[in-house]
C-alpha cells in the first residue's frame, strides 16, 4: 500500500498520523478520550516501578489488571493508588492443544470456570479492597460467550478484551483497548510505531465519523514483557497525547463509570 504524501514530498510517521487525528478532535471541539490498562500483575518488582513512575510523570492514570491465583500481598504496598481490574483467575491455558490460548474458554464447564473468577474476586478484594473495579479481563484477551453471559450474575459491571464482541451482554459494559505495542506474533520486542499506532487512529477516527460507539480508546501494555525501545514509544505516546489539547487521559473508575457493583 503507498503511503499518502504530504509536505510535498515527505510520507507521514505514526506521529504525524496521530496528530492529525487529535487536531481533527479539536477542530471540532471534541475530547478524544483515552485509557491505559496494563496486564499481568502480580508482585512488585522494577518492572511494575517503571510503570507507574511512568504515568506519574506524565499525569496518566493506568488500570493494573492483576491475576489473582498469583497475586502477592507485597503487591497492595505497591500500587500507588492504581485502579485494580481482575485479569481472570490463574492465566492457565486450558485450549485444546492446537487451539489459541485461553483461560476462559468453553473447553469446561461454565459453573467451574465461575467459580475461579468468584474465587479470584475475593482473593483481590481481600488484597487491594477498594482499588478494585467489577471489571473482567481475560486473560490472552479470550473469552467464551456462555461465560461472558454469566459475567452479570457474578456482580461483574465490565469486560475489557482487544476485540469488540459479536453479542452484547446486558448489564455488562465492553471498553476495550486499540493500541498494543508488543511484536506478539513474532516472538515479542517492539511492533514499531506506524504498527503500533495504527489501531489507535483507527479507533480514534471511527469513533470521530460515528461509525463505533464513543468509547475511549485503549492503549495496552505488559510490564513484564517490554524491551527498551516499547518503554521508549510509550513515554513518547503519552508525552505527546498528554500534550495536546484534544486528548484526555481518563483513570478507570471513570472509563467504566464504577458505580458501586460488588462481584459476589
Amino acid at each position: 500500500m503507498t503511503e499518502t504524501r504530504i509536505d510535498g514530498d515527505r510520507a507521514p510517521d505514526g506521529w504525524d498520523a496521530l496528530a492529525a487525528e487529535l487536531d481533527l478532535w479539536a477542530a471540532a471541539g471534541r475530547p478524544a478520550t483515552l485509557w491505559w490498562r496494563d496486564d499481568d500483575a502480580t508482585a512488585p518488582g522494577a518492572a511494575l516501578d517503571r510503570l507507574l513512575e511512568l504515568g506519574a510523570r506524565h499525569d496518566v492514570p493506568v488500570a493494573l489488571a492483576v491475576i489473582p491465583a498469583r497475586a502477592q500481598p507485597a503487591l497492595a504496598d505497591a500500587l500507588r493508588g492504581a485502579a485494580v481490574l481482575q485479569h481472570g483467575w490463574s492465566h492457565a491455558n486450558h485450549a485444546p492443544l492446537g487451539a489459541k490460548k485461553c483461560e476462559l474458554g468453553d473447553d469446561r464447564p461454565v459453573e467451574a470456570v465461575t467459580a475461579e473468577l468468584a474465587e479470584g474476586w475475593r482473593r483481590l478484594s481481600a488484597l487491594v479492597g477498594p482499588a478494585l473495579l467489577p471489571v473482567l479481563v481475560p486473560p490472552w484477551n479470550r473469552i467464551a460467550p456462555a461465560v461472558s453471559a454469566a459475567l452479570p450474575g457474578l456482580g461483574f459491571r465490565a469486560l475489557s478484551t482487544d476485540r469488540e464482541h459479536d453479542a452484547a451482554v446486558p448489564g455488562l459494559a465492553q471498553v476495550n483497548t486499540h493500541l498494543d505495542p508488543v511484536d506478539w506474533r513474532h516472538g515479542g520486542g517492539f511492533l514499531g510505531t506506524a504498527a503500533a499506532l495504527a489501531g489507535a487512529i483507527d479507533h480514534l477516527r471511527a469513533r470521530r465519523l460515528g461509525t463505533v460507539p464513543d468509547r475511549p480508546t485503549g492503549l495496552l501494555t505488559h510490564h513484564l514483557a517490554m524491551d527498551g525501545a516499547t518503554w521508549d514509544f510509550v513515554d513518547r505516546l503519552l508525552a505527546v497525547t498528554a500534550g495536546h489539547s484534544a486528548a484526555r487521559w481518563l483513570a478507570a473508575p471513570a472509563v467504566f463509570a464504577h458505580r458501586g457493583g460488588v462481584p459476589r
